[in-house]
């Protein structure tokens, strides 16, 4: 039996007015784009990714994360269930549950049933199955500190939750516009059901909330009845500062849902992250359980259960370091201060200062942010990834619906001390052209609103 090969009108054709409407939205496009961006520019210096330094990486440590952590499992089940619960489709909650309720408890001093911890295909599934829960209809709205990880909203178009924003303020939240933001909403007929906040040196801000804002946050998250979501992947990267306690570790009135991840700390290749929901929800039949029971249930039908390998991976880790990351990353924390410090002071090197030009100086994390008397965007991005050698991410992406803004994000994580510094010299180069001056002058200070609108 032969078949005519079908020509080109014959095949199947699909216009985007008939899909999904947030497929169009630029939050979508943004890690797309600037991955594009890397990929045909591959000579450029990467001062754009907030991806861990691979120098940390090491195949013969995945075999022996999963040797250890088959040992563990060794100890209490047959062999036959060991290889069952390693290769097989797993519990939806996953099989690491107990050894991150007891990291919690060791390093960030919080104590959870680990029946309460989801544990998920990376932080962003984290975040679609807590926004995917809480959107009941359209009057629902999320609050989110701005500027915001665009993946967090990219995961709210993807349920029909629209995001509203809250200035970041000098303590990096305005408590006040964020007690306006509540009562505007409700006062409209909507329901804001939570406030998505980075507390250690955001991404992409790098700023952090001190002790005192994060007692006073989760007393207006009381007052005004909100959740709050509390996402935590740089935590330990916290330079020579002190750390401050999550706000999951001061919560005692179980408001914060809490988001982690291994893909700084353990393998970012692993794609393993988790969700502590410890919330009661009572059920129309009068029975209660917990938040988590119901985010797996999304999970359940979303990706099934998180991979089991990549979990053994994990937790042999985690069971090869007495469930302490803290201490295990170490070299790490030493590596991204030294770098941070780096491109902080690079900065003031090659530019005195004194001029309209400012940066934020975080005391930990990836992430600087530059703010420049001109409007940035992705085009200025390729410009100075084919011209100048060097990748930046446009501060664009992380404000919702604001196109001209004055201000990029670099980041120090994935470079060498020379690749920083060479970067430094590309990027200078860059600003003094655009701003039409041979020598440039830059002075440092906080995430200014005035990056935002136009030039």
């Amino acid at each position: 039996m032969s078949t005519t090969p079908a020509t080109a009108g014959d095949l199947a054709e699909l216009d985007t007015g008939t899909l999904f409407g947030a497929l169009e939205d630029p939050a979508l496009n943004s890690m797309n784009f600037l991955n594009e961006v890397a990929i045909h520019y591959p000579e450029a210096i990467p001062l754009a990714a907030g991806r861990p330094s691979e120098e940390f990486f090491e195949l013969e440590d995945v075999h022996r994360y999963l040797r250890i952590f088959s040992e563990h499992l060794g100890r209490r089940l047959t062999e036959a269930q060991v290889r069952r619960t390693v290769l097989q489709y797993g519990r939806t909650k996953g099989i690491i549950h107990e050894l991150v309720a007891e990291n919690l408890r060791l390093d960030e001093d919080i104590s959870v049933d680990p029946e309460s911890v989801v544990v998920t295909a990376g932080c962003q599934e984290a975040m679609f199955l807590v926004l995917r829960a809480l959107r009941a209809d359209e009057r629902d709205v999320l609050l989110a500190v701005s500027p915001t990880y665009v993946g967090l909203t990219g995961a709210a178009r993807l349920v029909d939750l629209p995001v509203r924003p809250v200035r970041t303020g000098e303590h990096g939240i305005d408590l006040e516009d964020l007690v306006a933001v509540i009562r505007r909403e409700r006062a409209a007929g909507r329901r804001p059901r939570a406030c998505y906040v980075v507390p250690d040196f955001a991404n992409p801000s790098g700023l952090s909330l001190d002790l005192a804002t994060r007692r006073r946050l989760l007393e207006v998250a009381a007052a005004e009845d909100v959740l709050l979501i509390e996402d935590n992947p740089y935590g330990l990267f916290h330079g020579d500062a002190d750390r401050v306690p999550t706000l999951k570790a001061l919560d005692a009135a179980r408001r914060v849902v809490y988001l982690g991840s291994f893909a700084k700390s353990v393998l970012p290749g692993a794609r393993v992250g988790y969700v502590v929901a410890d919330q009661r929800v009572s059920g129309a039949d009068g029975t209660t359980g917990l938040f988590a029971d119901q985010l797996s249930k999304i999970k359940s039908m979303l990706t099934v259960n998180t991979s089991p390998i990549a979990q053994a991976v994990v937790g042999g880790k985690l069971l090869a370091h007495g469930c302490r990351l803290a201490g295990a990353t170490a070299p790490e924390r030493r590596l991204y201060d030294r770098n941070l410090r780096r491109l902080v002071t690079g900065l003031a090197e090659r530019f005195p200062p004194g001029s309209d030009v400012t940066w934020t100086v975080p005391t930990g994390g990836f992430f600087v942010v530059v703010t420049v008397p001109f409007a940035v965007d992705d085009r200025l991005l390729e410009r100075s990834a084919r011209d100048y050698g060097v990748l930046w991410t446009p501060m664009g992406h992380f404000y919702d619906g604001v196109t001209a803004v004055r201000a990029l994000r670099l980041s120090c994580s994935a470079v060498s001390v020379d690749q920083i510094d060479r970067g430094l010299d590309r990027l200078a180069a860059l600003i003094n052209d655009r701003s039409g001056r041979s020598a440039g002058t830059i002075g440092h200070g906080h995430l200014a609103d005035s990056a935002r609108g136009e030039p």
